[in-house]
């Protein structure tokens, strides 16, 4: 990867990083059409970042084939109007083999899931990480940091190692770790992306993080947009006006550790006649008293 190409990659991650939910069938299958529409929809909003396999994409619950058909169902629709980070994780052959693939279906960047494994050493994360970024040194790798107990100075040794580790999406909820975790790498070195979404991007753009992840600009691309647009200019009061607005959104999707947190997301584009609300398992799609409360919020921001 030329560093011209690096350089688009960190542009691209100081942005709003669309996170795309995956929707199924009525028989259960991804349904390629409507992943598309749902696509075609965030690229026409404004959107120019996206990440196919994230979390709200309910990477976990999608088979190896399954998240392949995303990637390359990602790379058809968004073509050269958005640049895509493919979101890669598991055992370290499986994530290495989807970095592999994202290349080959031309994305430019993958973001490497936190390691999903009951004992995480330091030194483990440093060497998981670098057998990914060695496998593809022409793409941009972003760390997904949801550990807070990991030291900046071993994002500053993957570097050092890697020099296509870019960016980081960080996602330990607490500013101020972020802002010394940050400092401890290399603020400058780096493209922060406060990776816990709208919610957490104020106080992180604060901090030195320059873009921000999203699932809720699945549901309403402006929202999220206008948000970015305040940050970047550092008007903090406009920023959460917006904050204000996501709000009670956000706090549904963080409820109970976060356990409808995609499900939230799907049952809004319901309420708007995008895509079914299921979810899967260990997801679960709300309880029919709640629907009405997600769907009021998605009118009241289509108006």
């Amino acid at each position: 990867m030329s560093s011209v190409t690096y350089q688009t990659g960190r542009t691209a991650l100081a942005d709003v990083v669309a996170i795309p939910v995956t929707p199924f069938a009525e028989d259960g299958t991804v349904d390629r059409d409507v992943y598309r529409a749902l696509l075609r929809r965030l690229l026409d909003g404004g959107v120019t970042t996206v990440t196919p396999n994230g979390n709200t994409g309910e990477f976990y619950a999608l088979t190896p084939e399954e998240r392949r058909l995303v990637t390359e169902l990602t790379m058809e629709e968004a073509g050269d109007r958005a640049v895509v980070l493919v979101g890669v994780g598991h055992d370290v052959p499986t994530a290495v083999a989807s970095a592999v693939h994202a290349r080959e279906a031309g994305a430019q960047m993958v973001m490497v899931h936190q390691p999903v494994h009951p004992y995480v050493a330091d030194g483990g994360w440093v060497d998981y990480h670098r057998a990914i970024a060695e496998a593809v040194p022409e793409l941009g790798v972003v760390p997904y940091v949801r550990n807070p107990l990991l030291p900046g100075a071993r994002l500053a040794e993957l570097a050092d190692a890697c020099p296509n580790v870019i960016g980081v999406k960080y996602a330990v909820p607490d500013a101020a770790r972020f802002a010394g975790f940050a400092r401890d790498a290399g603020l400058d070195r780096f493209v922060w992306v406060a990776g816990l979404a709208e919610p957490y991007a104020p106080s992180y753009f604060s901090a030195g993080a320059t873009g921000f992840t999203s699932g809720l600009v699945n549901v309403a691309p402006s929202v999220s947009l206008n948000m970015i647009e305040a940050l970047r200019a550092g008007d903090y009061p406009a920023a959460m006006k917006v904050w204000e607005q996501i709000r009670r959104f956000e706090e549904l999707r963080a409820a109970n550790g976060s356990a409808n947190n995609v499900t939230v997301v799907k049952e809004a584009l319901a309420s708007l006649g995008l895509c079914r609300r299921d979810v899967r398992a260990p997801s679960k799609p709300l309880p029919e008293e709640e629907r009405a409360t997600v769907a009021a919020i998605a009118a009241g921001w289509a108006l």
